[in-house]
């Protein structure tokens, strides 16, 4: 069995280290690529020092365009169980062997679809930190597409329908049944699309709380307003993206328009009210706003 780990980096050298260091010591792991999406910290010198992985260095093309090569590439090259994520989470010893052990009982038990994805858990500062969800819901305009919600106190194997591209276990039959990730996402939803995709396609989603990674936490010391400046840009495709999966797979109108707009006047209301008072939003983000729902209604993707 080859089993191929799938890391995508972008400027953050020393949690790639970290989590590099985690992954070699995965007994069962056949080997690492790491997906440098034009890294300008170092990170491509230190790499090319790193004898024991292989490296794909390419233009930053967000987290999706990094999956997309890296699937891609681990397919081509043979792998039978792809496990992909981004460098900041740092998977425990015994995680693989975790994985590993569902996908034995599994297949022991006879399950009755074909067991495509798995996730692990994960843990921030000793928390759990959870974004798997049980159920997608395309009907209802005021609600998530996000339902049934993990509420993180899980202690037995679940069966999901979305998680994060922070650890999902892939087999080979996804990729060839269902193809890659949208790299035109940039960021944001390429995960929440795939799993959507496998799901459709009958796949079985398994979230595994006994396979654990940690995750590192950002902007633990900035306030409300340094935060929002710095993950201010993001905000374009977030809404974009979740605008477009509403479009693209909302099952009435109202979930096609109207919870993608009121999904970002969750952003505008914030911004209008603390204006006055902070520099975390200004009057040109309103447009990009703007501009990021009829994007993504229009079903416009790509690098922004």
């Amino acid at each position: 069995m080859k089993i191929t780990a799938v890391v995508v980096t972008y400027n953050r050298l020393e949690l790639l280290k970290k989590g590099i260091d985690s992954l070699r010591g995965q007994q069962r792991l056949t080997n690492i690529l790491v997906i440098n999406n034009g890294s300008t910290d170092g990170t491509d010198k230190w790499l090319a020092e790193q004898t024991d992985l292989d490296v794909i260095n390419q233009e930053n093309v967000g987290g999706s365009g990094g999956f997309y090569t890296g699937i891609k590439t681990a397919y081509e090259r043979g792998a039978d169980w792809i496990w992909c994520m981004d460098d900041d989470v740092f998977p425990r010893e015994d995680c693989l062997e975790k994985l590993l052990r569902q996908v034995e009982a599994d297949e022991a038990a006879g399950g009755n679809r074909r067991l495509g994805i798995l996730s692990p858990r994960r843990l921030m500062e000793g928390a759990v930190f959870t974004h798997e969800f049980r159920k997608f819901d395309f009907s209802n305009p005021i609600g998530s597409m996000h339902g049934k919600k993990l509420t993180g106190a899980e202690t037995e194997v679940t069966e999901i329908v979305g998680c994060d591209f922070e650890g999902p276990f892939i087999r080979r039959e996804v990729v060839e049944a269902i193809g890659l990730p949208n790299k035109d996402l940039f960021i944001f939803c390429d995960d929440t699309d795939y799993c959507l995709r496998a799901h459709l396609a009958g796949f079985k989603l398994l979230y595994v709380p006994d396979a654990l990674m940690d995750k590192h936490k950002f902007f633990s010391n900035d306030s409300w307003a340094e935060r929002n400046k710095k993950k201010k840009w993001k905000r374009y495709y977030q809404v974009r993206n979740e605008a477009y999966m509403n479009h693209h797979y909302g099952k009435n109108v109202g979930v096609r328009y109207l919870r993608s707009w009121l999904g970002g006047m969750g952003y505008v209301i914030p911004a209008l009210l603390t204006m006055p008072f902070s520099k975390a939003w200004e009057p040109k983000d309103l447009m990009m706003l703007h501009r990021a729902y009829y994007d993504g209604i229009a079903e416009k993707l790509g690098k922004r």
